[in-house]
């Protein structure tokens, strides 16, 4: 969670990150990955190929799904990067193609229907603890899927599923910073408070 919190800290103050799925959701992958290979001891080469198959995870998810906040939810931003970190440490730690696809599976099903919620439209809360969460939701699914349990909907009915959760939420709920937590009594307080400072 620290490695997930440092990174959306480093993009919350404008340093340079990588964007992986998304700017909002930049934490988790990198730090399911480290954390992994600090407590497996994993090489160079076998990060690599877990990278190579979150990539093609995230290209299965760019097909039927969308990695924008903005048209699918919070669950389209760390709903994805928890399904490609997810996949790339079942890989990692030696899984079948198989259960790649279930682990992916179960962590955008673990948050689907996840809003979009930043306040004051800034990707920073309650996006940084999302990515904390995100990371654990998945190593849970790696978890899940190393040991057999498998997904009773094939990972791409789960990313249409999720297309059409995503496309029913109301824009209040997509990355407008007016709905859900950004839509609170403290939410709008802050929003004018930091606001106010650009009307001068």
């Amino acid at each position: 969670m620290a490695m997930a919190f440092s990174t959306i800290e480093v993009n919350a103050s404008m340093g340079k990150i990588v964007a992986a799925p998304t700017a909002g959701a930049s934490g988790i992958l990198p730090a399911a990955f480290m954390s992994a290979k600090i407590k497996f001891d994993l090489d160079k080469d076998t990060l690599i190929n877990g990278l190579l198959t979150s990539s093609f995870i995230g290209k299965i998810i760019g097909k039927y799904f969308t990695f924008a906040g903005a048209e699918g939810g919070c669950q389209a931003e760390c709903g994805s990067a928890a399904s490609m970190a997810s996949a790339g440490l079942v890989q990692m730690l030696g899984g079948s193609v198989e259960q790649c696809f279930h682990a992916g599976s179960f962590a955008l099903l673990n948050v689907m229907g996840l809003v979009c919620d930043p306040v004051a439209g800034l990707v920073e809360y309650p996006c940084a603890f999302r990515n904390s969460s995100g990371v654990i939701n998945a190593m849970l699914c790696a978890d899940m899927a190393l040991a057999d349990v498998k997904s009773v909907v094939p990972f791409e009915e789960v990313m249409k599923a999720a297309n059409i959760v995503g496309s029913a939420l109301p824009l209040s709920l997509r990355e407008t910073g007016i709905g859900g937590i950004a839509g609170t009594e403290t939410a709008c307080n802050i929003r004018n408070v930091y606001f106010s400072k650009f009307d001068k």
